[in-house]
């Protein structure tokens, strides 16, 4: 846990791991004891078609997870991952039923269905409008820069899907496969939480987006009448993404920079927010809806 600078308190999440069930190179435990030592107080442990329950493991509380991934390797023809978080019992689902199936079963068994690493699986927004019970999905993917296919990053598929009116609360994930100091402890989500929250709870916070997401710096974003506003630990550069391909003040560089604002336009929707430092570490912020 930690204080962020307005003193509330957040709960530092990874919810997107592997391990041996799977194809992660550490177990269950070894993965656990990785993740509270570098100060998480909360992981979901997300093995391929394995329902793993919430617990307890070496000392880290454990949210109910797993992912159930569709369409092979091929992106062209529509390929799906889907994390399965804080369900409480396991989604009945088989690798032959279609997308909507899956989502549908995770949200019947009470979870949080993640549309995971948008970038890396080529999904688009056209592929994914007909898709309902989409919880949330992730603007960054650890292992997807580490070593899959340098396409961590979907800010583009957000972005266009925000034009759609499809706003998603955004997580950074590591994804953790390989434990080899490329993907483990990495992008995570500050979650503004109580240290005892129940696993609903946990999932209520993640879906009124009670976090930003990031790999160090913090975030925040507020908006006052036609002004929106980033607070954030000291970076290099703050950045505001929108419907508006072109606007002034979106983007600000320099040293040790704490905040920066920008007017709203008459036509934008949406709105969000990045900040970078100096060592090119991001945050995110979630997406306000105008």
């Amino acid at each position: 846990m930690i204080k962020d600078m307005f003193g509330q308190t957040r709960l530092k999440v990874n919810l997107h791991l592997h391990t041996t069930e799977s194809d992660g190179n550490k177990t269950a435990r070894e993965a656990a004891d990785i993740y509270r030592q570098a100060g998480y107080d909360v992981i979901a442990i997300t093995d391929h078609w394995k329902y793993r329950e919430s617990g307890i493991t070496c000392g880290l509380r454990i949210l109910s997870g797993a992912e159930y991934n569709i369409g092979g390797g091929d992106g062209s023809g529509g390929v799906f991952h889907f994390l399965a978080l804080g369900c409480r019992h396991a989604p009945q689902v088989q690798k032959e039923d279609s997308a909507q199936t899956i989502l549908d079963e995770i949200n019947r068994r009470g979870g949080l269905a993640v549309l995971a690493h948008p970038a890396w699986s080529l999904n688009t927004p056209e592929q994914t409008r007909g898709l309902s019970g989409i919880g949330a999905t992730e603007i960054y993917n650890t292992v997807s820069d580490a070593g899959q296919s340098s396409r961590p990053y979907s800010g583009d598929f957000v972005d266009c899907c925000a034009c759609q009116g499809r706003i998603y609360p955004l997580i950074a994930d590591d994804d953790t496969h390989y434990y080899d100091g490329s993907d483990e402890t990495a992008s995570c989500i500050m979650l503004s939480c109580a240290p005892d929250a129940s696993d609903q709870e946990i999932l209520d916070a993640i879906r009124r987006q009670a976090f930003y997401a990031t790999q160090g710096p913090e975030i925040h974003i507020f908006r006052n009448g036609d002004q929106v506003t980033v607070r954030c630990s000291p970076v290099s550069r703050i950045s505001f993404f929108s419907n508006a391909v072109w606007a002034r003040d979106r983007c600000v560089r320099g040293e040790n920079l704490t905040q920066n604002s920008c007017r709203l336009l008459p036509f934008e929707t949406f709105i969000r927010a990045e900040a970078t430092d100096s060592r090119g570490r991001r945050a995110w912020s979630n997406i306000l809806r105008l």
